[in-house]
């Protein structure tokens, strides 16, 4: 795999990888050096990114996590530590569901899922893979981007659920960012240690995946997966003096962009 190899050495957990933005990203981050840990409930999916990974000349495992289950989420953290110490100093948040509903018939089961698969579940990802690198030594910055969305600052139709988890996941980035700001240590010289993690956020419009082909969008309104997969590359071979608080990413036909 002919990439930069800006990412050797270095090892990333991909959630989503079974497919769509997920696969795309697996892809770009393996091209560019790293080993991929490849996660997702569709089993089939993932071994197929896998392959795609080796037939590039890339490296990757699987790895079963489901992102709404706690114990999962510990468990795949501990597991990918243990078997690679501090060079697993990356988190992509990729999965993602759309469960479509208006108010007056919207499904609480299918509302839950989505605010679980697109929030909670890599909040807490976030936060147990914080947890590990918080100690990394000085000069070590670990990486996590997250993939939010247009929908997170825009209001749509029968998409409660969706525009409202990523509107939630977005400010919780926000949060996020400034909790870790607060945490940079400061030595006798009155110098500034940051944090050695950083946390950015891209926020994509339309990709053509398989999640999209619900609302029957034509191919040619929306950008490919490996589009959007590059900036999550860029994001984590940026220089570790500085960091991209949010990324808006849209295809160059978006109907309503710029607003």
């Amino acid at each position: 795999m002919a990439g930069s190899g800006s990412l050797d050495g270095r090892v990333a957990l991909v959630t989503g990888g079974a497919s769509g933005l997920g696969r795309a990203t697996c892809l770009a981050l393996a091209e560019a050096g790293a080993h991929v840990a490849i996660a997702d409930i569709d089993a089939a999916g993932s071994e197929r990114t896998a392959e795609l990974v080796g037939e590039a000349g890339g490296k990757a495992d699987v790895v079963a996590l489901d992102v709404t289950d706690d114990a999962s989420r510990r468990a795949v953290v501990g597991q990918l530590f243990e078997q690679h110490g501090d060079a697993f100093d990356i988190l992509a948040n990729v999965a993602g569901i759309d469960r479509p509903g208006y108010v007056t018939d919207i499904d609480l089961a299918d509302y839950q899922r989505v605010q679980a698969v697109n929030c909670e579940g890599p909040i807490f990802l976030t936060s147990e893979f914080m947890k590990r690198v918080q100690h990394l030594p000085e000069g070590r910055t670990a990486d996590v981007v997250h993939v939010v969305s247009l929908s997170a600052i825009t209001s749509g139709s029968g998409a409660i659920a969706y525009n409202g988890s990523k509107a939630g996941f977005l400010n919780a980035t926000r949060c996020i960012q400034r909790e870790l700001r607060e945490k940079a240590t400061r030595a006798d010289d009155g110098t500034e240690r940051p944090f050695p993690c950083r946390v950015q956020a891209v926020i994509p419009a339309a990709m053509d995946t398989p999640m999209m082909e619900q609302w029957g969008i034509p191919s040619h309104l929306m950008m490919p997966p490996a589009a959007v997969a590059e900036m999550v590359r860029y994001l984590v071979t940026l220089h570790p003096a500085a960091f991209v608080p949010e990324m808006q990413i849209v295809p160059r036909l978006e109907p309503n962009f710029p607003r």
